[in-house]
């Protein structure tokens, strides 16, 4: 009989500075949140505030999409969300690919039985308007735009309103990646015309992980209720999920997860409170600074100035350093985290956040001394 271990005793982690690809650091307030009292995920006091959650998430999407809420699960499920409700075996979906989260959305739309003509951009670089438009004029039968507004593993920002826009021309809906982008940098859901959007808690909203906030407009809707096929995933299947967040009577679908909703909620309210144009300047401008510092020190940007994302800060890493090595040094002296490369960029850069509640000076500071200190020995 297995029996309890009496060394093991309650975890408290080690405090630390968030400056990688996410999580981002919580504020005290959301943390606060989460804390409160866990009430049932169908006790009316809940219902009232899953209600303000997407009223707040429409402010922050920028979209009066009705079907606006957060998924329980993380960002990855918003994205899986997304592609099994939208495309169905068959459908021919443009992807475009220009980092590892284009590469995921390509194998979910294979792994459903749709048939992604890819679109691929060197990593590094935003998606081009151009080869879309190519890609549509030999696919004129494509019935999805997929693409990565802010690719979280190279720090490229794309033009979604150009996207978007080439998408409707040929009667095409869109799916947008905005994981890395929402509450960043500029997400405007309904002036862009985008049909379907995903992102996450953890991010520039400073929530922590694990829910995923999403999106769909009316004729997103309307594809998902003419399905000719069931949803291949019952869990994900919005046309179940809808009698949870929306309506006057909830139906009971899965247990939601109370407390951090509370969290997410919490998140919204201080988002609302900055505003949404001061909380894309803060992030503008806390990346002006932190890109003089890394330049002082000699690092080099991978992506091109008009298409970098301020939030996310991918750098070459010097010849002669062991990054992981460097790395760690930053972890355990400094308390330090930054983000290591994906794919073919892994062991080349390095990606530093500056999401959120991260996006202060005080981090910039500790982060260009802590990297002074371990490439200037």
């Amino acid at each position: 009989m297995t029996v309890a271990r009496p060394e093991i005793r309650s975890f408290q982690p080690p405090v630390r500075t968030l400056m990688g690809p996410g999580p981002s650091d919580v504020p005290p307030r959301v943390l606060a949140a989460l804390a409160r009292p866990t009430i049932g995920h169908l006790d009316p006091d809940f219902v009232g505030m899953m209600d303000e959650l997407k009223s707040l998430l429409r402010y922050a999407f920028q979209t009066e999409n009705a079907l606006t809420f957060p998924l329980s699960a993380p960002g990855s499920v918003g994205m899986e969300s997304c592609f099994v409700n939208l495309v169905s075996p068959g459908d021919k979906v443009i992807v475009c690919i220009n980092g590892v989260f284009g590469q995921r959305m390509a194998e979910n739309v294979r792994r459903i039985g749709g048939v992604p003509v890819i679109v691929e951009d060197p990593w590094g670089n935003p998606v081009d308007p151009a080869k879309v438009e190519d890609a549509f004029s030999t696919n004129p039968d494509a019935a999805l735009l997929a693409f990565v507004h802010a690719e979280t593993s190279t720090g490229a920002l794309s033009d979604a309103s150009a996207l978007a826009a080439i998408a409707r021309r040929f009667g095409a809906l869109t799916i947008m990646d905005c994981v890395t982008s929402l509450g960043g940098v500029p997400v405007l859901l309904d002036e862009w015309g985008i049909d379907a959007a995903y992102s996450g808690s953890q991010k520039c909203l400073s929530s922590t992980p694990g829910l995923s906030p999403v999106s769909f407009s009316d004729a997103a809707v309307e594809r998902i209720r003419n399905r000719k096929t069931p949803c291949p995933s019952w869990f994900q299947d919005l046309s179940l999920v809808l009698g949870y967040w929306s309506g006057a009577k909830r139906t009971y679908h899965h247990t939601a997860p109370v407390n951090p909703l509370y969290g997410l909620h919490e998140s919204l309210v201080l988002l609302a409170e900055e505003g949404l144009e001061n909380v894309w300047r803060r992030h503008w401008d806390n990346h002006l600074r932190l890109r003089a510092g890394l330049e002082a020190l000699g690092l080099r940007f991978v992506v091109r100035e008009d298409a970098r994302l301020p939030q996310l800060n991918t750098v070459w890493i010097p010849e002669g350093i062991d990054e992981a090595a460097a790395r760690g040094r930053l972890l355990t002296e400094f308390g330090l985290e930054i983000g290591a490369g994906l794919g073919v960029l892994a062991g080349k850069v390095w990606r530093i956040g500056l999401m959120g509640h991260s996006s202060r000076p005080a981090n910039i500071a500790l982060c260009l001394s802590a990297l002074e200190a371990v490439l200037r020995p």
